[in-house]
């Protein structure tokens, strides 16, 4: 009776091991990547560059340009802050386009005194409206940089800095290290500066050709577990032959008896919601203001599946701002969906198709009309924008079978959203939902009562 008892338990250990499995299998489905990988945009980063332009008696002068070689990820107000570790005692002298946000210990400078004395200088972008004579190109935007495919001519920003107590040729300088990337938040990693062949600049006349003394590039990468704890975004879904409306999963981005973590929830019909707002706004906190839901997220995307044609079908799509302390400016969604290779037309949203990889059309980034809805208003009846796509069917592929209609992955801001477990989502009404887990738990037991009678027998 031993040996049967031991198998026994042999059995029903592996039978646990496979729900448990299965239930890892169904939790990481619905929360977002923790990896500075993105699938979605695989070469994705932010690239600082510094070009020596030229000489000085103690040191050089140097253009520092940021570009955002992200598709679709920005930095939105209040903007960047670069920092870094001077390899030796070198000083600030002056900059143009930015400052730095301390002078540090400049004691032992008489007569001129450098605009930076710290071994670690952090710098900020100046706002617009700066005076000229302090201005370079593609400076004063207050920190702001667009991302590459919404808006290219804004995807980068610069600033000239003036170094002292450095070396005076290629052989002498030593390059900054620990790079610091906040935008404005943590989330950058940036890696160690590397020298690379000068930049070359053309006259704009196209005439003449020159270039810097001396480059080194810097790369950093951006990865949302490190940028914040909790999710920012989540996804609720809809259809037209379901009456079930299938929210985000409850606590999503936190929950209500736990509000202090996120800034706090108000009720949207609180009396004192005006004035809740203004003292928040005054505390000059960075942390999100929602809406008191289930979800307590910042933003919802709600996808859903609003008409079938014969040889169409039709997608309503709503992103509403939970957040009473955030306007999104030049805001952006990205979709993962396998009939985007078959997308026909896109209301009042741009749109752009997104191909990491060779042959596969099935991500589409979309964002506002410029004066028409690119700005996504704070919590309230203004705070949503939306738009509709017509997807023309692939007769090879099309269903409304098991979810398939409903998008594999949502992006707002670059911030993966959390879907909803796949077995809530809208069913046909013929359809009758099988969970897995649950008839697992119930064949468990008649399984171990069966095994346990044939080994007493």
């Amino acid at each position: 009776m031993e040996p049967s008892l031991r198998s026994t338990d042999g059995f029903m250990s592996k039978l646990g091991g496979i729900a448990v499995l299965l239930l890892l299998l169904l939790s990481c489905s619905s929360f977002p990547s923790t990896e500075a990988y993105d699938a979605l945009d695989p070469n994705g980063n932010i690239t600082i560059k510094w070009d020596v332009m030229s000489w000085t008696p103690d040191g050089y002068v140097a253009v520092v340009t940021m570009f955002n070689f992200q598709q679709y990820r920005h930095i939105q107000a209040p903007g960047w802050t670069l920092g870094w570790t001077w390899a030796k005692k070198e000083v600030i002298w002056s900059m143009m386009g930015s400052q730095t946000t301390e002078q540090g210990d400049c004691s032992k400078y008489k007569g001129n005194t450098p605009h930076c004395c710290k071994k670690d200088p952090t710098v900020v972008d100046l706002l617009p409206g700066t005076p000229y004579n302090q201005q370079i190109a593609n400076c004063c935007k207050g920190g702001v940089i667009n991302s590459w495919v919404q808006d290219p001519a804004n995807a980068a920003s610069s600033f000239q800095v003036s170094v002292g107590s450095a070396g005076t040729t290629n052989k002498t300088v030593r390059l900054p290290k620990n790079f610091t990337l906040k935008a404005p938040g943590p989330g950058y990693t940036c890696g160690p500066a590397k020298i690379v062949r000068p930049t070359k600049f053309v006259s704009a006349d196209k005439r003449r050709t020159t270039q810097a003394l001396m480059t080194w590039n810097v790369t950093c990468t951006y990865s949302q577990f490190l940028a914040q704890k909790t999710p920012t975004c989540c996804v609720s879904l809809s259809s037209f032959y379901n009456d079930t409306i299938v929210n985000c999963p409850t606590c999503t981005c936190g929950c209500q008896n736990n509000a202090t973590d996120t800034g706090g929830c108000v009720e949207a019909n609180s009396p004192h919601l005006a004035q809740v707002v203004s003292n928040s706004g005054k505390s000059g906190s960075n942390a999100p203001l929602v809406q008191c839901t289930s979800h307590m997220c910042p933003i919802r995307v709600h996808w859903h599946v609003k008409l079938n044609y014969k040889e169409y079908w039709r997608v309503k799509i709503t992103i509403t701002n939970f957040n009473y302390r955030m306007n999104y400016t030049q805001w952006n969604l990205v979709v993962q969906h396998p009939n985007f290779d078959n997308l026909t037309q896109v209301f009042s949203f741009n749109y752009k198709a997104l191909t990491p990889y060779a042959g596969l059309n099935d991500t589409a980034m979309l964002w506002g009309v410029k004066f028409y809805n690119d700005f996504l208003n704070e919590a309230g009846p203004y705070g949503n924008v939306q738009s509709e796509l017509l997807f023309r069917k692939d007769q090879s592929t099309f269903t409304f079978e098991k979810g398939w209609a409903f998008p594999r992955r949502i992006y707002f801001n670059g911030d993966n959203c959390v879907m909803p477990p796949p077995d809530a989502y809208p069913w046909l009404p013929n359809a009758s939902p099988r969970p897995i887990l649950p008839g697992l738990f119930t064949f468990i037991p008649i399984v171990a009562s069966t095994l346990l009678f044939l080994a007493f027998v």
